[in-house]
């Protein structure tokens, strides 16, 4: 008892352990590095959605090339008809910022070329012929040399953006390369695998199927309609048809996208009972695609310059784009709910839907007359094809 007692008076001594100094720094440098990693991500994504939008919006105005711009918006929609997720209808953003800081890279790398040509340029017409000049132009030559060297260098090492604002390493690279062999071979296979990427044949596809079915439904009305001026009596009716037919056109792309099956784009029941489920979703998804047409109407009424042949599709992807995805949440909304909606509701977006394709046949009716295609632009219903083929532009 007294060993325990002399024990229990010992004072206990509590070890302290002292935290290294440099502990709380590196958890700073981790949270900041953190941070600059989140903020780069970021700022890489928008870089790569601005890169999305323009491709789009390239495609978009290109024949034949536009079915791939409509192919994504088709797949978009699909994409958040089946999961119900908006954010799933917008993809391919990383691998368009790739391409982006490709263009970007090239025309940064272009700048020297451009400056030096520019001087051979004044240098030509101050002093034509002269010693100036002479030195100007064989500047100009070897800028080009290099200029392709340093681009075909950034291309073959991956092309990221750094690769062009870098080219310091880029000689010593290519010369390695080129002793180790196969630089050929891993190039090539290395493009074809980043175009592949792209699935560029399955969204042609798409878009191509898609266009060809949407059309078979609104010939026959917008026919009608394009014979007015001949015979009267096929305008109203020729209305009424496009009135009836074009509430169901953007959802039965969506089910031809979701199910994969050009017979879908025919499934005239199985919209109409999509419908049912949700009438309200239906209706507010067809107003703002329906709305979202209208801009590009309105630069249709002069003459596309050459030099804003872009524009168009910028606006048709920049407007249309959400609406789709609007029409893909419709769509999903109505395969979640497993029951009808009451009739009431049902009435209701009925009367919604009808105002709305009324106002919609009024715009593409009154477009034969305030377009410069005249007639033909009635066939350019970009609220369900493509923007338009814009085939003559002001010169």
């Amino acid at each position: 008892m007294g060993n325990a007692d002399l024990l229990l008076d010992v004072p206990m001594v509590e070890s302290v352990v002292e935290e290294s100094p440099a502990s709380p720094r590196r958890g700073v440098r981790a949270r900041l590095g953190g941070l600059a990693r989140r903020v780069g991500s970021g700022a890489g994504w928008l870089f790569g959605l601005v890169s999305l939008v323009l491709g789009l919006a390239v495609l978009a105005s290109t024949p034949i090339l536009q079915f791939l711009s409509l192919g994504y918006l088709l797949e978009s929609s699909g994409r958040v008809a089946r999961t119900g997720r908006l954010r799933d209808g917008v993809f391919g953003v990383r691998l368009a910022g790739r391409v982006g800081g490709m263009a970007v890279g090239t025309l940064i790398s272009m700048i020297p070329l451009w400056l030096v040509g520019s001087y051979a340029n004044s240098a030509a017409v101050i002093d034509p012929g002269g010693a100036v000049e002479r030195g100007w132009r064989f500047a100009a030559v070897a800028v080009w040399g290099l200029t392709c060297l340093h681009l075909l260098t950034a291309f073959l090492r991956g092309g990221r953006l750094r690769r062009f604002l870098w080219p310091f390493g880029g000689p010593f690279w290519l010369r390695r390369r080129w002793r180790e062999g196969g630089l050929y071979a891993a190039s090539r296979d290395g493009f074809w695998d980043f175009v592949a990427r792209f699935r560029p044949a399955y969204y042609f596809r798409l878009g191509f199927v898609g266009f060809l079915g949407t059309l078979a439904w609104l010939v026959v009305p917008t026919s009608m309609i394009a014979a007015t001026t001949r015979l009267p009596l096929l305008g109203p009716l020729g209305m009424i048809a496009l009135a009836c037919v074009a509430p169901v056109l953007p959802f039965l792309q969506t089910g031809y996208a979701v199910e994969g099956r050009a017979s879908a784009l025919f499934g005239l029941r199985s919209a109409r009972e999509r419908f049912r489920h949700a009438p309200w979703a239906f209706a507010f998804a067809l107003l703002v695609l329906l709305a979202a047409s209208i801009p590009l109407y309105l630069l249709k009424i002069e003459m596309i310059p050459r030099e804003a042949a872009w524009l168009p599709g910028l606006v048709f992807v920049v407007f249309l784009a959400p609406a789709r995805l609007l029409v893909g949440w419709a769509y999903a909304r109505s395969l979640r709910r497993e029951s009808r909606s009451h009739w009431f509701f049902r009435l209701l977006g009925r009367l919604a839907i009808v105002v709305v394709a009324v106002v919609y046949v009024v715009v593409v009716f009154l477009s034969q007359y305030t377009s410069w295609g005249g007639v033909w632009s009635l066939y350019e219903q970009h609220a369900f094809l493509t923007p338009a083929p814009f085939w003559s532009f002001e010169r």
